[in-house]
């Protein structure tokens, strides 16, 4: 299991340490101009040698979470009379506990906990989705969205404060101006070397909401509906290298809902993140429903960068009745990230791994589980239905290559989360 360390305890470990040491470990051992030493003195010193070894790491993330108030009640329900959402997820948690980094796309504010969840147009999910999502171990969440403001600049700090009580990262909305413009990173320690990947999170969607009067700031909205524009946020990107990042992760939430397919703003968007070298991998959402994934030419170092274009739901309150089959559907994407023992990390790959959800039920499983025959108490679902979310999954994904019918298994240790 992943452990996570806060830089509190870490600056306390190692105070520790220096208190507890010999003077002598304190001195440099290696010979510099400055500190003249004899041939027999140079020989005995140790000769600088490295531990890290190659390895590699997951990232995962998957489609929209979109708690309308009968997912509230059916994860009530399932979790016998207490709110919590981890039993519906419960048959797809192996994806995200299993990740070395775990990014959820956390669609809609959470509200303080004196205040009453709301649905749509105007969301607001309870207190207690965070602490769920922690639990089901997600390490944080991208929380620019065309929902973001349902809620007003109140719904920003309250959703803020419950991800930080949770222990959750973020980017995407800001409660100051300062925290607006940091960036979230998180370190692993993977092959007996650290790897850091910050995290970006924008919309280009607004929901006609105005930006919130003298906190502009507050909502990371690029483009025509924005502040800010797709430069900006490629400079976030080369900011966060500068600042020591070995990859660099954006969650985009941009595109039209319920289409299979990227549309212009998203390609274009995507190809100015992919020509700036500066963007390592892109997870998309907003349409409801999945698009594929692909690598696109140049990103870092000439070597691509990929993409999925959507993820879809990965759990909603919206019906078969209103938006097709395509809604009950989504995706987990696992990245695989190439650690070298010196030298820039690299994503090698991004797969792609069908969900969906039982509309009766609520609880959420892997497709291709339910096609080999998977069944459990929570699962209502016939042959048929099964068969109709893949029909509509499948197709659309043709391109992206092969499934991933495995969860990945955790390998780095998530050391520590910042925001600077």
């Amino acid at each position: 299991m992943r452990r996570l360390y806060t830089l509190t305890v870490a600056l306390a470990a190692a105070a520790l340490l220096t208190a507890c040491s010999p003077s002598t470990t304190q001195q440099d051992p290696t010979p510099t101009a400055a500190s003249p030493t004899n041939s027999e003195d140079a020989s005995a010193a140790p000769s600088p040698t490295t531990t890290a070894k190659s390895s590699q790491l997951s990232i995962v993330s998957s489609g929209d979470i979109l708690p309308h108030l009968s997912v509230n009640y059916y994860a009530q329900q399932a979790a016998g009379g207490v709110l919590d959402y981890g039993p519906l997820f419960e048959q797809i948690t192996p994806w995200i506990d299993g990740a070395d980094l775990a990014l959820c796309a956390l669609e809609v504010p959470i509200v303080a906990p004196e205040e009453e969840p709301s649905n749509y147009p105007s969301f607001g999910a309870p207190t207690e989705l965070a602490a769920s999502l922690q639990e089901m171990g997600w390490d944080g969440c991208a929380t620019a969205t065309n929902h973001s403001m349902d809620r007003g600049f109140d719904g920003v700090t309250s959703t803020l404060d419950a991800l930080d009580d949770a222990g959750l990262g973020h980017h995407g909305t800001g409660r100051t101006e300062e925290e607006a413009g940091q960036t979230q990173y998180y370190t692993l320690e993977s092959g007996g070397r650290d790897v850091v990947v910050a995290h970006l999170s924008a919309s280009t969607l607004t929901n006609g909401i105005p930006l919130p009067t003298d906190a502009e700031w507050s909502w990371n909205v690029v483009g025509d509906l924005g502040q800010r524009s797709v430069d900006d946020l490629i400079d976030d990107a080369a900011a966060a290298r500068e600042a020591g990042a070995d990859l660099v992760v954006v969650s985009m939430h941009w595109g039209t809902e319920y289409v299979s397919e990227p549309i212009e703003e998203q390609t274009e968007i995507a190809d100015q993140l992919a020509e700036s070298g500066q963007v390592d991998l892109v997870f998309g959402n907003h349409s409801h429903v999945p698009e594929p994934v692909t690598q696109l030419d140049e990103g870092p170092g000439g070597n691509g960068m990929w993409v999925v274009w959507s993820m879809g739901n990965t759990i909603s309150g919206q019906t078969i009745e209103s938006h097709g089959y395509a809604v009950m559907a989504g995706l987990l994407t696992t990245a695989t990230v190439d650690v070298p023992a010196e030298g820039p990390a690299a994503v090698s790959n991004l797969e792609w791994t069908a969900i969906t959800q039982d509309d009766r039920s609520y609880h959420l499983y892997p497709l291709n589980a339910l096609e080999d025959g998977y069944t459990d108490s929570g699962l209502t679902l016939s042959k048929s239905e099964i068969a109709a979310r893949a029909d509509i999954t499948y197709p659309v994904m043709e391109s992206s290559g092969p499934q991933r019918t495995e969860p990945p298994e955790a390998s780095s240790t998530l050391v520590d989360q910042t925001r600077k």
